[in-house]
């Protein structure tokens, strides 16, 4: 994939090779100065132009962030229901090789918003991610929403690299009670970083979007530092 740097606030679109799945679209946004990259994958129910990606990206990129967003196979064909999960962990891998290549020296992150950070996690415990020092999770999708449980994070055990956990108090995929333990038993290898009210706040609780998202991308650029 050809990854030549545009203006950061301009993301470049490019196209990105995923055996048996031909090829799916993806957003490369680089700061002039890029100290870091992520590889940045979208949700199960919006694509890597949602807004709430648009925005975290064009401020990951002030913070010296550059991103690599791409889309799932079924969401670049227009589809609801994600693919298998062989496919998705050969989208991730095709992602981070993409991304590893535009990097160069620089440090690498991957990871994503919800179903794509679990794909990135459960790709990483198979095998190794090349060149990846972290993995960033903006809301682990810990259980369905109602059903509290543990099971979706077993194979973080198995993922070497160390890990970082965003999550908003109110996440309905996550139970903090469950999930901090988790954290807890992970040991040095995994960060969890609580976001009060959650990504989308509400206005009574005196903070706005805008705000949180800040205060994702400083989290993030703040810890992808100790990867350098």
């Amino acid at each position: 994939m050809s990854t030549a740097p545009g203006l950061a606030g301009q993301a470049i679109e490019r196209r990105l090779a995923v055996p048996g799945a031909g090829e799916v679209s993806a957003l490369v946004l680089t700061p002039a100065r890029p100290q870091a990259w992520y590889v940045f994958a979208h949700g199960a129910g919006a694509g890597m132009r949602h807004r709430f990606m648009e925005a975290l990206a064009q401020r990951l990129a002030a913070r010296g962030v550059a991103t690599l967003r791409y889309q799932f196979p079924y969401a670049e064909q227009g589809g609801r229901r994600p693919d298998p999960e062989p496919l998705l962990l050969a989208t991730v891998r095709a992602a981070v090789a993409a991304g590893r290549e535009a990097a160069g020296g620089l440090p690498l992150l991957a990871g994503g918003k919800s179903m794509g950070g679990r794909m990135t996690s459960r790709a990483a415990a198979a095998a190794p991610l090349e060149g990846v020092r972290g993995l960033v999770f903006v809301g682990f999708p810990l259980h369905p929403a109602g059903q509290p449980g543990v099971a979706r994070a077993e194979h973080l055990a198995r993922v070497t690299v160390p890990m970082l956990f965003l999550q908003g108090t109110r996440d309905t995929l996550a139970n903090l009670e469950l999930l901090s333990p988790i954290v807890g038993q992970l040991g040095g290898r995994a960060t969890l970083r609580v976001i009060e009210h959650g990504f989308h706040v509400l206005k009574r609780s005196g903070r706005g979007d805008e705000q949180v998202l800040d205060e994702l991308a400083a989290a993030v650029a703040e810890w992808g530092e100790g990867r350098a």
